[in-house]
């Protein structure tokens, strides 16, 4: 089972970013969770450009195809999702990438309500298939947690693998996750 795992956030210091890099070293055997990196790469979206000629953009496309499952997680910037992460779904929305994706979202921040809903209404609207159980928020701002106390946490480490397994299961991978 492979999962595409997308941070919003081109912030070295991301929350979203350390939450999916967490999530990447709780992955049990049989899951393997990849972090794309390359978001800040993309050029700004041009539908007069020729998508599959752009390397950045056919790479995306490819990472997204050949996932079995997508993780995304991103900040609120001004009550929506950020440039970097609309940018790099606006590339994809003129191909089959996203059709029938299972997707689950992680918020790294409680107050991010706005972001999440829009992020759902774009993925919607892309025909992705949001798996609401593998859904949530894990409360990181202002708590002081890093990557390792994730990993250690008795409530978001459990929570964060199980989260793996529902999206594996709604991915089609029952018993060999």
């Amino acid at each position: 089972m492979n999962i595409l795992a997308i941070s919003g956030s081109l912030r070295q210091a991301s929350l979203n970013t350390l939450l999916l890099r967490a999530v990447a070293r709780l992955a049990p055997a049989g899951i393997e969770v990849a972090l794309y990196r390359g978001l800040g790469e993309l050029p700004l979206f041009n539908p007069d450009l020729d998508a599959d000629a752009c390397a950045p953009v056919a790479d995306l496309k490819q990472r997204i195809l050949r996932a079995d499952a997508l993780l995304i997680a991103s900040p609120e910037y001004a009550h929506g999702v950020t440039g970097a992460i609309k940018n790099g779904l606006d590339w994809m929305v003129g191909n089959e990438s996203f059709v029938d994706k299972p997707v689950a979202l992680l918020n790294a921040s409680p107050r991010a309500v706005h972001a999440l809903a829009a992020l759902r209404e774009t993925l919607v609207t892309m025909s992705a298939r949001l798996v609401d159980g593998a859904c949530m928020t894990v409360p990181l701002l202002g708590s002081g947690l890093d990557e390792s106390d994730i990993l250690e946490h008795p409530e978001w480490a459990p929570a964060l693998i199980d989260m793996l397994h529902t999206l594996g299961r709604a991915a089609g991978h029952d018993g060999d996750v």
